[in-house]
């Protein structure tokens, strides 16, 4: 990598119809985020300029570049991803908007690859309307899970010293509990134990476990899940060295705020996790893919088309999300260093 550039970091922008460039914009207005990272926007100059002149944000400027091969330092690069003219209808999802969604994270994502860039930030996508031949996933992260190779990945919730992570992603309630297996937990806790570790400088971490059922199953009363699956799983990496704890009661875990006593929790489903993660942590909340041999984050939130183009979209989430992968590329890129 040149030196005279900061980390780069590409920013893939979501459904255009949605609040992803308002928070993108918002964020990169900003002009000290320059004095840390490289940004890279993948969009269009002209779809940037109504979006930017909508907002009425005129701290916002950029240079437009034809590929990320010819980056310029301390400048907000913008790589174009369509030529036609794109017709904008904030709040409304479109095949349109879909379509520049799909495109946008594409190209960032060739260019993650081919080493040109040194991490992702993803704005919000639709996950119905930018289905297609090239897109066939329920959201980002197993798009990226499949594109980067990655045997497996995890879903990990980060703010500030709250982390929650998900066994089974973006999948129906009702397959949880036959999705559940021994050996799928503990390859989870493994990558959320390596993630904790190598992304986020924790030398041995804590995880608890939450248990599926309620009250954790009452030792089977209410479910076998956590007598026959994730006890096990517990008791295979403590016999291991490692700081595992549970399973614990959701309920009872965080309204007692027991998630204070450790560096993260693993929860069983989507919701168990990402429900209290975002009551308590919404408008900080970032998205973290750990277990990929690249560095993603993105906002916790969505598309948000109620508010989209109403200049009332929070930017804080994906500003954190920013900021959290120029943290994560850098402790990486330390790792790496030869010892001298």
């Amino acid at each position: 990598m040149d030196n005279k550039f900061k980390v780069k970091l590409g920013i893939s922008i979501g459904d255009t119809n949605g609040i992803g460039p308002e928070v993108v914009i918002k964020t990169l207005a900003d002009q000290r985020v320059l004095n840390f990272c490289t940004p890279v926007v993948y969009a269009s100059a002209n779809f940037l300029k109504q979006v930017k002149q909508a907002l009425r944000e005129e701290h916002f400027q950029f240079q437009v570049v034809d590929s990320a091969h010819a980056l310029v330092p301390r400048k907000v690069n913008v790589v174009s991803c369509w030529e036609d003219e794109l017709e904008v209808n904030p709040g409304n999802p479109t095949p349109a908007s879909g379509k520049a969604s799909l495109d946008s994270l594409l190209a960032a994502c060739r260019d993650l690859k081919a080493g040109l860039l040194d991490g992702l930030v993803t704005a919000p996508i639709n996950k119905d309307n930018i289905q297609s031949e090239d897109f066939r996933f329920p959201g980002h992260t197993e798009f990226l899970t499949s594109y980067f190779d990655a045997p497996e990945s995890l879903m990990l919730l980060v703010s500030e010293g709250l982390r929650v992570a998900t066994v089974t992603g973006h999948i129906p309630v009702k397959e949880v509990s036959s999705r559940l297996t021994e050996e799928l937990l503990i390859r989870k806790m493994t990558i959320l134990l390596d993630s904790l570790q190598k992304d986020f400088g924790i030398q041995k971490p804590r995880i608890a476990l939450l248990g599926l059922n309620p009250h954790a199953g009452e030792q089977g009363l209410l479910g076998r899940e956590e007598v026959e699956i994730i006890r096990p799983a517990v008791l295979h990496m403590k016999d291991r060295g490692h700081l595992v704890f549970g399973p614990y009661p959701a309920d009872g875990f965080f309204g007692m705020r027991q998630f204070q006593q450790v560096d993260a929790v693993l929860s069983m489903y989507h919701d168990q996790g990402l429900i209290p993660f975002k009551t308590l942590a919404f408008e900080s909340g970032v998205n973290y893919t750990a277990g990929l041999p690249i560095v993603r984050t993105s906002p916790d939130h969505g598309t948000a088309y109620d508010i989209a183009a109403k200049h009332k979209a929070s930017e804080t989430s994906f500003r954190e999300a920013l900021f959290l992968a120029y943290d994560i590329v850098k402790k990486r890129q330390e790792a790496a260093m030869p010892a001298v």
